[in-house]
């Protein structure tokens, strides 16, 4: 007994270890297989097989962002983009490439642009904004020019040949692109660009009424789409071939290539839709109907042997006559009745067509008052900054270097306070992106604390800090919203807490590999709140009550703020309270600390790849001009650059820019957006007529929208919103300075 117990014993443990061992052994998802599952998507598009290519891109996504392949998220979002092209969800597309072509920006992916600036101008094509395709286009031909890419470029000439070929007006650029592009694309063994290129060849030829080489081209076209089993490309060929055959009265042939297409359309759609009727339901239907129709049989059988022909007749005569007036009024009941409902329903839409322009109009009036008010703040905000700056930078004395900083890291809070009120709808819906940076998170909450203690004085409270002293001194995430979320849950407590106390304590709960977790605790003994209040305190604008608005003011956003940022963070916000006994936020976050990270070779990162650092002595002795009309931010950047000993000069308007220009030589250009005459934009466009080299930057207050394409396909390098950080502001200056002498 003894011996089966422990044989038991050791088959228990073999099976416990040997489970064990096999959850250990899942190996990272390497970029070969991303690779793959990207070109089998690809292929699934050309096929149409559209539910595989989604499952497809789900799981390249999921591995690339696994091993944090920035590269391929970007492509993977791109190819989505393709899907929702094909598919005609053409809003779907565009919202994939603007996410794609920011990462590719961010990672200076050259190529990923070309390739997701190509199907930007497919999908603006299918909008009928054909001038914004044709941009694009040319933006992608710059890059593969570069390259010396042949086949890219008869690309190029494939694309915007399709766009030229939609004009009457057009069609002969058209045709001569698509001569270009049938040089380019001799030698290629990309089948499905080469069967759109025969396509494209066929429609052009069947305009011009050249029937033969049309058919020709159509033929050669659907040979490669076949060969390939590109279903699309299939289903386009056999429509063309009809067309043709149309054309020239040849309508039996049209006929045929016309149910050749519905054959694939159909195919198109079995292969796609998501439910189909069983085999096994269809039987059990035939099956109940065949023994119903066996037991009637019976039934009239045992009928016609019982009962007389006419009583037979007579009766059945009495019960059709019944029947059909009892349908009758029936049928007379129900259209008065859809009538009414029909008339219910046309004034109800009516009505909800109505509110929806008045909700388009107000939603139209609120986004030009938040673009004035924008403007209108961020103007004197900056005068503010750079003032700070100016004043930190003349040697001021220990206790005016403590004002100085808090009036510089109070600017920087208003600003983001100004940003979150004018863009909540946009925090609410998780569009505003977390910006990681190294900062030190006792020093970042001590500046909070610096920022907040007048107002704690004010209302004779004391304020307590307690810091782990195990957390890392250099953490990676936000600091920004970080500062955020303490200033409006520590402004929330010394509103609500006179002659009291306030304790703010962090600290470390786990710490697992460079991933280190942290809880925040923010406590008082002031007013408190209510349990019936608890839930709704944290919606937008809302307080305790009537009497504590009246009494401590306030608008009721600072809580709502705080739960979108910890939401965005990943995280949650908990309250404990008691009316009269105070109250105790917390919340817990995710932080990497840099001192613990291991560094890895990621197989397709370049190794020994060290970026220069830059140094304002490049400034010295550069030309420099200003453009701007508001007089004090003429002084306060002119300032700033001149400490850094810049020559420079000042243009009041957009049409004096351009003159100096002409007439001067500058290194480099800040241009402001809204000016009076010429805005900014206008001006930097004369500007390039005559000199499409010197870097010109977007130095502005206006609100930035997260697609920025407009700014440089207008001309500009670059874009510093205002106010910035001056770290910002010179490092961006010396990024063009010196590439412009590596240049020369």
């Amino acid at each position: 007994m003894k011996n089966l117990k422990l044989i038991i014993l050791l088959f228990c443990c073999f099976i416990t270890f040997g489970f064990q061992d096999s959850k250990m052994v899942k190996a990272d998802p390497k970029p070969e297989q991303i690779r793959e599952l990207l070109t089998k998507a690809e292929h699934s598009i050309d096929m149409m097989e559209f539910d595989k290519a989604q499952k497809q891109l789900n799981q390249s996504l999921e591995y690339a962002k696994e091993i944090d392949h920035k590269r391929y998220i970007a492509l993977t979002s791109g190819i989505l983009a393709r899907m929702f092209q094909v598919r005609h969800e053409y809003d779907k597309g565009i919202t994939q490439l603007e996410r794609a072509i920011s990462i590719q920006r961010e990672i200076d992916d050259q190529s990923g642009l070309a390739y997701s600036y190509v199907l930007y101008s497919k999908i603006l094509n299918s909008k009928g904004e054909l001038d914004r395709a044709i941009k694009y286009l040319d933006l992608a031909k710059t890059y593969y020019e570069k390259e010396d890419d042949e086949e890219q470029l008869g690309l190029i000439s494939l694309n915007k040949a399709v766009i030229w070929l939609s004009n009457e007006d057009t069609r002969d650029r058209a045709i001569a692109e698509l001569k270009n592009a049938e040089i380019y694309l001799q030698e290629s063994t990309n089948n499905y660009e080469l069967s759109r290129l025969h396509y494209f060849l066929a429609r052009a030829y069947n305009f011009k009424g050249e029937f033969e080489k049309a058919e020709n081209s159509a033929l050669i076209a659907l040979e490669l789409a076949q060969k390939e089993d590109y279903t699309g490309m299939t289903m386009y060929s056999y429509g063309i071939l009809s067309e043709i055959a149309e054309q020239r009265n040849n309508l039996a042939a049209a006929l045929k290539y016309l149910q050749k297409n519905n054959e694939v359309r159909e195919y198109v759609f079995n292969i796609n839709k998501e439910a189909l009727l069983t085999e096994a339901n269809a039987r059990e239907g035939v099956d109940a109907l065949k023994s119903t129709l066996d037991e009637l049989t019976m039934q009239n059988a045992e009928q016609e042997r019982t009962l007389k022909v006419n009583k037979l007749t007579t009766i059945l005569s009495v019960a059709l006559i019944t029947i059909l007036s009892l349908l009758t009024l029936s049928l007379y009941k129900n259209n008065n009745l859809r009538a009414r409902a029909n008339e219910l329903l046309q004034k109800k839409n009516s009505e909800l067509i109505l509110a929806k322009e008045n909700a388009e109009k107000a939603s139209m009036a609120k986004a030009q008052f938040l673009t004035t008010i924008t403007h209108e703040l961020r103007t004197p905000l900056y005068a503010v900054t750079g003032l700070t700056h100016l004043l930190l930078e003349e040697s001021p004395t220990e206790s005016q270097k403590e004002h100085l900083n808090s009036l510089k890291f109070s600017g920087e809070y208003l600003l983001s306070l100004i940003n979150n009120i004018l863009d909540l709808n946009k925090l609410e819906a998780n569009k505003v992106e977390i910006v990681k940076s190294n900062f030190d998170l006792e020093k970042r909450m001590s500046d909070v604390l610096i920022a907040l203690k007048n107002s704690a004085d004010e209302k004779n409270t004391k304020i307590h800090f307690d810091f782990d002293k195990n957390i890392p001194k250099k953490l990676v995430g936000d600091p920004l919203k970080i500062s955020q979320i303490l200033i409006n849950l520590l402004g929330n407590s010394i509103k609500f807490t006179e002659d009291g106390d306030i304790w703010i304590s962090v600290k470390q709960t786990k710490q697992k590999e460079k991933t280190v977790s942290l809880l925040f605790e923010i406590k008082d003994n002031g007013e408190g709140i209510g349990k019936e209040k608890q839930k709704a305190i944290f919606e937008n604008f809302t307080q305790g009550s009537t009497q504590i608005n009246r009494k401590f003011g306030g608008t009721g956003l600072g809580l709502s703020i705080v739960k979108n940022l910890l939401s965005l963070l990943n995280s949650e916000i908990e309250l404990e309270s008691e009316l009269g006994e105070g109250s105790k936020f917390t919340f817990e976050l995710d932080f990497e600390a840099p001192e613990a990270e291991i560094k890895n070779t990621v197989a397709d990162t370049p190794v020994n790849v060290k970026e220069t650092e830059l140094t304002n002595d490049i400034m010295i002795d550069k030309r420099i001009l200003v453009v701007e009309d508001n007089k004090i931010n003429q002084m306060i950047t002119r300032k700033i650059l001149e400490k850094n000993k810049v020559i420079c000069d000042v243009a009041d308007n957009g049409s004096i820019a351009i003159e100096k220009v002409k007439n001067n030589e500058f290194d480099l250009i800040l241009m402001d957006i809204h000016m009076p005459g010429i805005t900014g934009i206008e001006a930097t466009i004369e500007i390039r007529k005559f000199d499409p080299e010197i870097p010109i930057i977007a130095l502005t207050a206006v609100t930035l929208d997260d697609n920025l394409d407009e700014f440089y396909l207008n001309g500009f390098n670059d874009i510093i919103p205002k106010p910035y950080k001056t770290e910002e502001f010179f490092h961006k200056i010396n990024k063009y300075l010196a590439a412009r002498e590596t240049a020369i």
